[in-house]
């Protein structure tokens, strides 16, 4: 299957991603993935998109769709793949329609993971980060330290990421609503939206949106 994962910021698109691809057999293509292999690999694009990010640009389009583009032509790609943070905008979509037409192919679904705004500024807002090491994340509601402000792994200090404060999480909802969100009227033109609840446990988010992938592909 071919498939478009989008939903807000803080809809759990990457985590749902990687089940989807695990339990669908197909790779998770990421654009922050792409990027950063492309840039560590010293790439072409990777130079071309480091040279925009250095200047606090924003990378062209045809640069990022020729990384999905390169990205989608690997050999395990060819029995499909799950796109996260790509089409961003709809100049991307209709970029990858081209390119998928071309090839003789069309995407089977594209899946809108649906949170209310609120659930997103609570989600996001209310991480806590270990300064010691990264990966030790916490919640103040949904994985509280057993100590305020400490982690419970490794007794670092736990802060709060200049991009993860409420002002910032709805600046980014505003960039969302206005880029992206336009692409999901794109695709229903189309047919091709399903529109997965994001609220609850990953596992039955996963299940929900398994059920809608069987039903489309039946």
């Amino acid at each position: 299957m071919r498939i478009v994962l989008v939903g807000p910021p803080g809809a759990g698109k990457g985590t749902q991603a990687a089940f989807l691809a695990k339990n669908l057999a197909i790779p998770h293509i990421s654009t922050g993935d792409l990027f950063r292999a492309n840039i560590s690999q010293q790439t072409e694009l990777g130079k071309l998109a480091k040279s925009y990010m250095d200047k606090g640009e924003l990378v062209p389009d045809e640069v990022t769709i020729a990384m999905a583009k390169d990205r989608m032509e690997q050999p395990d790609a060819e029995g499909g793949f799950l796109l996260d943070g790509f089409p961003r905008n709809v100049s991307q979509a209709e970029a990858l329609d081209e390119m998928l037409s071309t090839e003789g192919m069309k995407l089977d679904a594209v899946l809108d993971l649906e949170v209310p705004e609120d659930e997103v500024v609570r989600r996001i807002a209310g991480r806590r980060i270990c300064r010691n090491d990264s990966s030790h994340v916490f919640h103040v509601s949904y994985k509280a330290p057993k100590q305020e402000g400490v982690c419970d792994v490794c007794g670092g200090e736990l802060y709060q990421r200049d991009d993860d404060s409420e002002d910032t999480v709805r600046t980014r909802l505003e960039v969302y609503h206005t880029q992206t969100e336009p692409i999901i009227d794109f695709y229903k033109a189309q047919g091709l939206v399903v529109t997965i609840p994001a609220l609850g446990k990953v596992e039955d988010v996963t299940a929900r949106s398994m059920e809608a992938l069987a039903r489309e592909d039946a």
